[in-house]
Order: C-alpha cells, then structure tokens, then sequence
C-alpha cells in the first residue's frame, strides 16, 4: 500500500509499504476513505525525530471501511463505517472503565512509563503504524472503531478520531461556570473546535492567535478573537471585569511563538545523534512555555489552565509562586476519546452543524500531496488550518 512515512527532520514521503495484516484475533482491517494531518503530526514533522524511525507511517486521525476482522471480533463486521480513535484502548481495564482511555493499563508503554499506546507517534507511544495511508490495522477492534453512519460525508464524523473530543475535553477540564467566560491560546484545529464548543455550551468565549485567517474563521461563530499582542492580557482582564476569564484552554502547547531560548533548545536537540537526544527531551526543560505562561498569567484567581496542546520536557520551568498565590488549577491529558463519544456523536450528526464540522477543513488533498501539505500546514501558509487527506484519491 501506498502511506506518508518520516524520514528526518522535516522529511516525510508516500512510500509503498507492507499492507498491514491480522496479527491477532482482536484486530480488524479498515481501508481508509479519510486521514488528517493534526497539529500533534507537527511535533513529529520538526521534534520527536530521536524516536522516529526512517520509513514509520504516521497519522491519528483515520476513518474508513471495516475489510477484515480477526476471529474473536464480535462487535464490528466487515463492511461497517468506522472512526478510529487516536488512543488505543481496551475498554475494560480500571483506567478505561474510569473513562480514562488514554491511560489504558492494557495498552500503556511501561517501557517509556508513557499512557495509551496512540497510532503513528514515537516509540514513546507504541511506535503503532498511523493511518496516514490507504490501509490501517486496528488493533482491540471491538474496543476501537467507532461504527458510524452511512449518509453523511466523511467530515461530518472524521474529527470524532481526535481533535473534536479533545477540545470538548478541554473545554470540560477547564470547568468554567454556566455563563462563564473562557479564553482558548490558539486557533488551530483544536482551538477552532474548542471556541465553537465553548459558545455552543452557553459561555462567553474569547480566543487568541497571530495568525488573521484563524482570527476570522473563529469570529464567523461569535467569538472575538484577538491578535497576540503585548497588551493582550490587560484586554481580556478589560473585556472580564478587570479579573480574567474563569477558564483557558492552551490549545497551542510546546511550539508557542516567543521563547527564543527554548526554541533554540528544541532546534539544538533535533540535530543531536538519537542517542543522545532521546535521553536529553526525556529529562530535559525543552518546551517553549509563552502560551502556557500567558494562560497562567491570564486566568482569574482561583480560575482553571487546561491544557490541550501537546508538552514535552520534564524539567520546564513554572512560575509556581504565582500560580500558589492566585490559586490556580491545571487540568491536562491525552484525549479519553472514548469518554465524550455518547455525547458528541449526535452533535456531528445533527443537521443544523452545531460545532461547524464541515466548515473546519481548508485543504483536502490526494494522500501523494501530504509530504507538501506538512510544509504548508508547519508555515502556516495559503490560510492553512486543517488539511484532510483522501487516500484513494
């Protein structure tokens, strides 16, 4: 089959790989009709080369058409309509039956004392073949594909895989009030997603992001979405009674703009021999923490940081005098898929949009055009905000 693989820093290629094969009696086959390429793709594309491997498929965010299931899967039939979440889970152990998915005993890297294993992210997560490609194994298949309907495009449901759970959770983890006011860092995918969420639930929802053609799609929901300014702190506290918002979502995470010095970190260790590298992000502050600072800066006292972004040192520096006198909280994590599944579903299927599932994308391209779509994607250019792939286009 034909799949988007990594091959270096800013390296990625379709390549012709082994089609993927029943490997257990648990897994199932789908051909995929859609993958995305998510913002998390970009931490591979530019950072976590040290625990890639040459010719790894990437991708987490697939859908497609059951063609295959091994002998002990009861739930899902060939034929079936599925979206696959990112995180693989088993459904049955203490942290899934807790609605904890991402932290699946069954399925965690105990090696990298990581979570869930996740398609197509690192050794750090499984080193799990991704779905950027025309073929994908879905292992614990009943646990694992999502069965959807047949009508609607594939958009209306391909979010489902990833991005949209993961805004509702932050939207849910940052626990602002009804009537309350959230800012959400950052207008990629996520952020889009978790600002519609937010005005959907009833909040007054503000929103923050460099970039003019995120700001406008955001304002086509009623979101005032502001530029990433000096001044933007003192606006919003303005804009929320002089206190700031009861919640923000970081929806931006380690790639922040500003932090000049731990971007030249993230760029040093990129270069470094894998060897080395691993064990230096592992144990290393390497994050670019602007977002997360503005987001601790910003909130009200006794208010809650969630975090949906992606981070990844472990020995970033915070500003905990701070965040002990204004009494904050943090809330973050892996997306529990699973977990928002019941309610989310019939919000994609609802006729009226609600959360503007199909107004999302701004680029759907032939799976041969992903290696160009990555770059397009990293910059930031021609209005780039999410990018889905069609495999057998």
């Amino acid at each position: 089959m034909r799949a988007l693989t990594y091959q270096g820093r800013r390296s990625v290629s379709v390549e012709t790989v082994p089609d993927p094969a029943i490997t257990a009696p648990t897994d199932a086959i789908i051909r995929v009709t859609s993958a995305a390429i998510c913002g998390s793709d970009l931490h591979l594309y530019e950072l976590f080369g040290p625990f890639l491997d040459r010719g790894d498929v990437l991708g987490h965010e697939t859908m497609g058409v059951v063609e295959a299931v091994g002998s002990e899967v009861t739930r899902v039939a060939v034929g079936d309509r599925v979206v696959i979440p990112f995180t693989i889970a088993c459904g049955e152990c203490f942290m899934c039956r807790n609605g904890l998915q991402s932290q699946c005993e069954t399925t965690q890297v105990t090696e990298h004392g990581s979570g869930a294993s996740l398609y197509g992210y690192t050794k750090l997560y499984g080193q799990v073949p991704g779905g950027q490609a025309e073929f994908l194994q879905v292992r614990l298949a009943d646990a694992n594909c999502i069965v959807v309907g047949r009508d609607l495009p594939d958009e209306s449901y391909l979010y489902l895989s990833d991005i949209l759970p993961t805004a509702w959770q932050g939207v849910e983890y940052a626990e602002v009030p009804d009537g309350g006011s959230i800012t959400v860092l950052g207008l990629g995918p996520v952020g889009q997603l978790a600002a519609r969420i937010a005005k959907h639930r009833g909040l007054e929802v503000f929103a923050v992001d460099p970039v003019p053609e995120r700001r406008a799609l955001a304002e086509r929901y009623g979101i005032r979405a502001l530029d990433l300014s000096d001044d933007v702190v003192a606006e919003l506290r303005d804009a929320t009674g002089g206190r700031g918002p009861d919640g923000v979502v970081d929806a931006v995470g380690m790639e922040a703009h500003g932090s000049p010095i731990a971007a030249a970190a993230q760029t040093a260790v990129g270069v470094l021999p894998d060897a080395i590298a691993r064990p230096a992000m592992e144990h290393a502050g390497i994050d670019r923490l602007a977002a997360l600072h503005t987001a601790l800066e910003l909130v009200r006292r006794g208010g809650v940081v969630s975090l949906s972004g992606v981070y990844a040192g472990e020995a970033d520096i915070m500003p905990m005098k701070s965040m002990f006198d204004k009494q904050v909280s943090l809330r973050m994590g892996q997306c529990n898929v699973a977990r928002w599944i019941p309610t989310l579903l019939p919000l994609v299927e609802d006729s009226t949009d609600p959360l503007g599932v199909l107004d999302l994308a701004t680029h759907r391209v032939p799976l041969a055009e992903a290696p160009a779509m990555y770059e397009t994607f990293q910059k930031k250019e021609d209005g780039c905000i999410k990018v889905v792939l069609k495999p057998s286009a």
